[in-house]
């Protein structure tokens, strides 16, 4: 089965790319993509820039609405994502417990809904 992790944290939270431990973390990040990839499980993911680059779109009563930035206003913001085929959630949310933010920020594992063509 397919599954999204999505991965959100408070930007203040975690090394500032200015810090010594921001290296450290990065090579987590590698080596952990590196070992989800060789499991076979990974189908794809990438890291996100910041919520200030976002644009949300809305159409209402035939317009289109842009607004700068993410739709909800909350601390934590989506940073990234990873896709995995995994046998079940079990095995999901133990390759999400691996992710190298998941001490201060959150996974959220959501289903790929898959339709027959």
């Amino acid at each position: 089965m397919k599954y999204m992790f999505l991965i959100y944290s408070d930007p203040t939270a975690g090394p500032s790319p200015e810090s010594p431990e921001f290296g450290a973390e990065m090579q987590q990040w590698f080596s952990y993509s590196q070992e989800l990839g060789e499991s076979g499980l990974m189908l794809g993911g990438e890291g996100l820039q910041g919520a200030d680059t976002a644009t949300t779109v809305q159409v209402r009563d035939g317009a289109t609405i842009t607004a700068d930035g993410p739709f909800a206003e909350t601390k934590e913001v989506l940073g990234g994502f990873y896709l995995v085929d995994a046998k079940d959630l079990d095995e999901a949310i133990a390759w999400a417990a691996k992710i190298p933010n998941v001490g201060y920020g959150s996974v959220e594992i959501r289903p790929v809904m898959e339709f027959d063509n």
